[in-house]
């Protein structure tokens, strides 16, 4: 059985997550990076024998970076070193924290727009400035653009926060992009740190971690959108050969961040879910081909180039109805109500995260969630084509 249809929409409305309270409720939600299923079986038992147990400390040991380990080895032929591992209470605090190792105050984060949104966010939180070296028209990474960037940040230090794959158009970046990547980067001196926590949503591509290509580069990790574990907060950075002094270097207090129980889970996700993880790959395959069949049907205007992994949908508008180019100004962190977003939010009453919120190229964009039941991505995009 299709694991998206597993749970009826009814139950879905009675969940308290974000994604489900946020909107009210004539409102199809479909933004927020979390997918409608249940937890694989292994992942809910192992959690329920850690509370039988009263295992509920704090976490300790390198348990979580020897499942992932084992996962990156088995599907990816990647070795992980675990004395060049640490563990951090999510993705984008594990991203925080090295952006302020890494850079003086003052210094820059290089991101290739449009791109998740807390990239732009926490790096600006950080007191650092961004600069962007957007992404090409055919939605792959422009090594020029990033060469001139790194060009124009070297004498205030910097970084270069990747997604890969790209969040949100789902493009997974090769391993000639990756290393043409990090020779521009050690020429520059400016180091990478890669977000990889969609690596595990692979549909036609090779996925190449960045630890692997570089010596200097960082990977952060999680069992999190792959597994469905947002709220049970754990992640993992992995260094290359050349970075144990980085990990070094990091502040005692990120690592009282991460979640016993949630290292629990997701120790259980890597080794035990991975027949899991292929059912809801299988359901997202299918899902994709629904959307595609859709928006041709009933919302032609609407354009989508299919990504090669994650459950997420970055849908181009500028050809509709709600096209909006005077909407480009900041979208904030959630990014919901601007450009077609907005429209969409407020005429087809479906809620998607706005493009605007994800940097240059993001205009008249939305970005649309795959991981729900196919008669919602159905009811959604029949709503959207109505207005588009």
């Amino acid at each position: 059985m299709n694991p998206f249809e597993q749970v009826p929409l009814a139950e879905l409305r009675e969940r308290t997550s974000i994604k489900w309270r946020f909107f009210e409720p004539d409102v199809l939600p479909m933004w927020v990076a979390e997918m409608d299923v249940l937890p694989a079986e292994p992942i809910t038992e192992a959690v329920h024998a850690a509370m039988l147990r009263g295992d509920t400390g704090y976490p300790h040991g390198t348990g979580y970076a020897e499942a992932f380990g084992r996962f990156a080895e088995d599907r990816w032929g990647a070795r992980v070193d675990v004395a060049r591992t640490a563990l951090v209470s999510d993705v984008m605090m594990g991203a925080f924290e090295l952006i302020r190792l890494l850079t003086p105050p003052g210094g820059s984060v290089i991101v290739t727009s449009p791109v998740y949104p807390p990239f732009h966010a926490y790096s600006a939180h950080a007191e650092r400035h961004v600069v962007e070296a957007p992404l090409g028209a055919d939605l792959r990474l422009d090594l020029a653009a990033i060469e001139d960037a790194c060009t124009r940040v070297t004498s205030t230090g910097a970084v270069l926060l990747l997604c890969n794959p790209h969040n949100p158009t789902g493009t997974v970046h090769t391993r000639a992009e990756l290393e043409s990547l990090a020779e521009i980067a050690a020429r520059h001196g400016v180091r990478v740190i890669s977000d990889e926590v969609h690596a595990p949503l692979l549909f036609d591509a090779t996925f190449t971690p960045y630890w692997t290509v570089d010596a200097r580069g960082l990977s952060l990790t999680s069992a999190s959108k792959a597994f469905n574990l947002a709220g049970l907060r754990t992640a993992l950075i992995v260094g290359g050969a050349e970075t144990a002094d980085d990990l070094a270097g990091i502040a005692e207090v990120v690592s009282h961040g991460p979640s016993h129980i949630a290292s629990i889970a997701h120790i259980a996700a890597f080794d035990d879910g991975r027949d899991w993880l292929d059912a809801v790959l299988g359901g997202l395959r299918e899902n994709r081909a629904l959307l595609a069949r859709l928006l041709a049907e009933h919302a032609p205007t609407i354009r989508w180039r299919p990504g090669e992994a994650t459950f997420l949908a970055w849908l181009d508008c500028r050809g509709t109805r709600v096209a909006d180019p005077g909407t480009s100004a900041d979208a904030g962190y959630i990014g919901l109500s601007t450009g077609p977003a907005k429209a969409f939010l407020e005429q087809a009453r479906v809620g998607l995260s706005a493009g605007e919120a994800f940097g240059t190229g993001g205009e008249n964009h939305v970005r649309f969630n795959l991981g729900t039941r196919p008669d919602v991505v159905e009811d959604a995009v029949r709503r959207m084509g109505a207005v588009a």
